[in-house]
């Protein structure tokens, strides 16, 4: 295991994911063995391979999706983790960064969904996918961000969303219904 303590962190928080199909758990598994043997597995610079944060940001409003400004394709507020930073807190910085509402974790946070995919300039992200709430709904993304985003209930947005997103989503909803969160009992099924 890498001795970065937010890797340990993780990887016990990962421990408590259970996989919605077979791709999953091969992510899962993968992530894992990702994280016992890299040992920045963070840091983007160390090697094109690392541990991503987003989050499945969810209200009585539905869930946060946004257009990425790069890849062109909807998706939920994640990206890089920062220097010294777990990848829980990223989540939570970056749904700020990314939509300007302040994000929370539920109490303990909730690892909902992991998924390994291709990023940009030859990368692969590990992606860690909390979820998250907020009592905020207006959008005010950072300068250099995208102003395509906004809430979806979860037929609409499970349309909308990026092919690879749909199982990961659909996943954080029902466990979104099997918490009782606030307002989501209100959502059509």
């Amino acid at each position: 295991m890498s001795r970065d303590p937010r890797a340990r962190a993780l990887a016990a928080a990962l421990g408590g994911v259970t996989p919605a199909d077979d791709k999953e758990a091969g992510d899962l598994e993968a992530t894992l063995a990702f994280l016992a043997q890299t040992a920045h597995p963070f840091d983007e610079s160390a090697q094109p391979d690392h541990v991503t944060a987003s989050g499945f940001v969810v209200s009585a409003l539905g869930v946060v999706l946004h257009r990425h400004r790069l890849l062109g394709i909807w998706v939920q507020p994640g990206g890089h983790v920062d220097p010294g930073e777990s990848a829980a807190s990223a989540a939570c910085r970056e749904v700020l960064e990314e939509t300007g509402l302040v994000a929370t974790h539920l109490s303990p946070p909730v690892l909902v969904d992991v998924d390994v995919h291709p990023g940009p300039r030859g990368h692969r992200h590990y992606d860690c996918r909390w979820l998250l709430t907020t009592e905020g709904t207006e959008f005010d993304p950072g300068a250099a961000e995208s102003t395509e985003l906004g809430w979806y209930l979860p037929g609409d947005a499970l349309e909308r969303c990026e092919p690879g997103l749909r199982s990961g989503l659909a996943k954080a909803f029902r466990v979104a219904r099997d918490l009782g969160l606030p307002g989501v009992a209100s959502w059509p099924t």
